[in-house]
């Protein structure tokens, strides 16, 4: 680890906004926050853009943000103490731990910006739009909750897609080009450092905003395997 990351990391641990796979806190944010305002989560979240964003725009709701990476969790910590944003938090963990760290319905909405696509080798699983990171969700969501993907990945957009029409969840938004539309809402004019660098190479920003207001059934995660491993993937 690099020098600068190192001092970061252990930065983080004198943070009162930052959390380490906090076992103690399902159900209990509230004590937190010292409010009951809605929580929102944004998975994967790097430097935390999009947390301590829409918590600039929206005080009467609480965020958190999520990632391993604490050098990266860092910055937006650090940026939430320096504003005096007591509704902006982070979590250091994986994201397939969270049902340990939310009860259930304690949770009103997800951002999952920017994530890493998983596009080599067999790593469909890994996409946090996959369907078993959608049931995950569902354990500590709130009906009616919003799931929101923003992604430069055509890859990701098209794969998340294919899985709302597989298990026919409620799309409330879609766009495959967000910065041509005529009025692009606020939360959704948030750039991320990751958003910046175009990894993708597309040149334009896509979006989906779906429920998950049903069942998964697990039996059809095969037929989203089989539909992915006939278009090339491994």
């Amino acid at each position: 680890m690099g020098q600068k990351k190192l001092v970061r990391f252990n930065e983080i641990k004198t943070f009162d906004n930052v959390f380490e796979y906090p076992q103690e806190m399902q159900g209990k944010w509230h004590t937190f926050f010292k409010n009951d305002h809605p929580i929102t989560l944004e998975l994967a979240c790097g430097k935390g853009e999009y947390a301590v964003g829409l918590g600039r725009m929206y005080p009467d709701r609480n965020f958190i943000g999520i990632d391993i990476k604490g050098n990266r969790i860092w910055r937006g910590a650090k940026t939430a103490i320096e504003e005096g944003l007591t509704n902006v938090a982070f979590i250091r963990s994986h994201i397939d731990k969270i049902i340990e760290y939310f009860a259930p319905g304690e949770v009103s909405e997800i951002w999952i910006t920017f994530p890493d696509p998983q596009l080599k080798g067999a790593r469909m699983k890994k996409r946090l739009t996959y369907s078993r990171f959608l049931r995950l969700y569902q354990q500590i969501i709130k009906p009616g909750a919003t799931i929101n993907l923003k992604t430069d990945s055509p890859d990701l957009y098209h794969f998340t897609k294919a899985v709302i029409d597989l298990f026919e969840l409620p799309v409330l938004a879609d766009s495959d080009n967000v910065y041509a539309q005529a009025d692009v809402i606020p939360d959704l004019k948030i750039k991320t450092h990751y958003e910046g660098l175009d990894i993708a190479g597309s040149n334009r920003i896509h979006y989906l905003k779906f429920n998950i207001d049903k069942a998964l059934p697990v039996e059809k995660d095969e037929i989203l395997k089989a539909q992915f491993v006939s278009q090339g993937e491994q």
